[in-house]
């Protein structure tokens, strides 16, 4: 029988597998569909420019040094990272402006200048309850494999039982603001850290407060882009011995006796593996589109528990006006409005808040001479495969966004030749059976955070890596998911 490991999709969590099983000598061979690796960490191309299209933020340094460690090197010596000490830009209607900082001090001082000292202290009190909801949940929930309430509990300790309650589970993010934040631009800044998980702040627990820790313990730039990061992990478990095959589609999993076989190929190709691990999102095992015993291995998965999609704009234009740095949040006059459409509603937002990434910026926001490559992103509903967003609709969204901009006095000299757009549709076409979903399920309630598989299934030899499974959403985290389930395979063989 074949001691071979596959593993289906080269997204951030299957490179992180192969590169912590190859380190160990493992035989591993990474099928991948599309023709580079990456998954959500793509990059577009325009011309000559290279544009990140997925995630733009570096954070939890630890997880990578600690990956490259295992496999016997140093992150430094493959990437070069640069921390910012801005790590974000913040704009209003009507003007208001507000720069959050790596250093806690100077964000307090800022908001103390932009809506008072009782804020400034809401503020300084904020980030401690923050530092404490994550050194509570770091060690039994983020770096374990997928607990369940009392696992969690039984984890903690007797002396840890204290500190999970203190997170505040069954409190949402925005209720939880509200005891920090009397002012209302501020509640919806600290908010925004739930659309990291693809959820709403007026559904997602206070847990997610744990977010500004991580920001507050290190953002940092990438030279050469986010996409640099999944080339770089597929180049060093390459070089460890692990096998990579683009452009292959895995269309079953197969299985005899209660356990996975291996695989065939959409050319109907059979690739024999003792174990396999699915870095695909679990929506799409549970609708069957790798075979009916991968189906059942899972759980399934509803189209109401999805995450938030997005639509995008990549291009490259001149910028006049407004002085971008790297990551610019341009804020909406009515987030409650947002939300509901995006979740109530399932539609875009009448006035959507828009992120805009300035790739070829860092702390810098000198005005530049000629064309930049940015990143525009609007939450939308994960509806791209059942009810995809009318033409008209999308126009309008656009509209709204671009507009919002213009008033905070950011002009941009947009071109179709020089523009991609991405929605929802385009996201299911990328990652299938998601509806276009970026962050698998939801966030919304205390229990969805148990909600996600863990890297074993039902049926032996089966392990899932991703974004959709525990730990959850974001680079990260999804990393860390490849390693527990490169773990889960070790076991077993061992």
């Amino acid at each position: 029988m074949s001691r071979r490991v596959v593993i289906i999709g080269a997204g951030i969590g299957g490179l992180a597998a192969a590169l912590a099983l190859a380190a160990r000598g493992m035989e591993v061979l990474v099928l991948e569909r599309a023709a580079t690796p990456g998954g959500k960490m793509r990059e577009i191309a325009i011309g000559e420019a290279r544009i990140d299209g997925g995630p733009t933020v570096f954070t939890m340094r630890w997880v990578f040094d600690e990956l490259f460690a295992q496999a016997g090197t140093t992150l430094a010596e493959h990437l070069t990272l640069q921390p910012v000490t801005t790590l974000a830009r913040h704009a209003w209607d009507g003007g208001a402006r507000l720069d959050l900082f790596a250093d806690i001090e100077q964000s307090a001082a800022a908001i103390g200048r932009f809506a008072g000292a009782a804020e400034a202290r809401g503020y300084l009190d904020f980030c401690a309850r923050a530092r404490r909801t994550y050194a509570a949940l770091e060690g039994p929930f983020i770096r374990g494999a997928r607990p369940s309430p009392v696992s969690l509990v039984a984890r903690a300790g007797l002396g840890g039982v204290g500190r999970l309650l203190a997170t505040s589970p069954f409190s949402t993010l925005w209720n939880a603001l509200g005891e920090h934040f009397k002012d209302p631009r501020l509640r919806q800044l600290f908010g925004r850290y739930a659309t990291y998980v693809g959820s709403s702040p007026f559904l997602a627990p206070a847990t997610l407060m744990l977010i500004a820790h991580v920001e507050q313990s290190g953002v940092w730039l990438v030279e050469g882009g986010m996409h640099r990061v999944a080339r770089t992990v597929a180049d060093l478990a390459a070089a460890r011995g692990a096998g990579f095959r683009y452009g292959a589609e895995v269309a079953e999993i197969l299985a005899a006796n209660g356990r996975t076989t291996g695989v065939r190929l959409a050319d109907g190709e059979v690739i024999p593996a003792a174990a396999v691990i699915a870095n695909a999102d679990v929506a799409a095992l549970a609708a069957g589109r790798f075979g009916a015993a991968a189906a059942k291995a899972v759980g399934a998965v509803p189209r109401a528990g999805r995450s938030l999609s997005a639509v995008t704009w990549a291009l490259t234009a001149r910028t006049q006006g407004f002085p971008l740095l790297r990551h610019n949040v341009f804020f909406s006059g009515d987030y409650a409005g947002e939300f509901a459409d995006l979740t109530s509603r399932g539609s875009l937002p009448a006035t959507p808040t828009v992120y805009v990434c300035a790739q070829d910026r860092g702390d810098d926001d000198a005005a530049r001479e000629g064309p930049e490559r940015l990143l525009c992103l609007i939450n939308a509903p994960a509806r791209g495969d059942y009810r995809p967003l009318p033409e008209a609709a999308v126009a309008a969204a656009e509209r709204a966004a671009f507009a919002l901009l213009d008033r905070a006095g950011l002009r941009l000299d947009r071109a179709p030749e020089r523009t991609v757009l991405t929605t929802p549709t385009g996201f299911d076409a990328l990652f299938p059976a998601t509806g276009g979903a970026l962050y698998g399920q939801s966030v919304h309630g205390w229990q969805a955070t148990f909600g996600r598989p863990g890297s074993r299934t039902k049926l032996a030899g089966l392990f899932l890596a991703g974004g959709s499974t525990h730990p959850g959403a974001g680079v990260p985290m999804a990393t860390l998911s490849g390693r527990l389930a490169a773990a889960a395979v070790l076991g077993e063989a061992a």
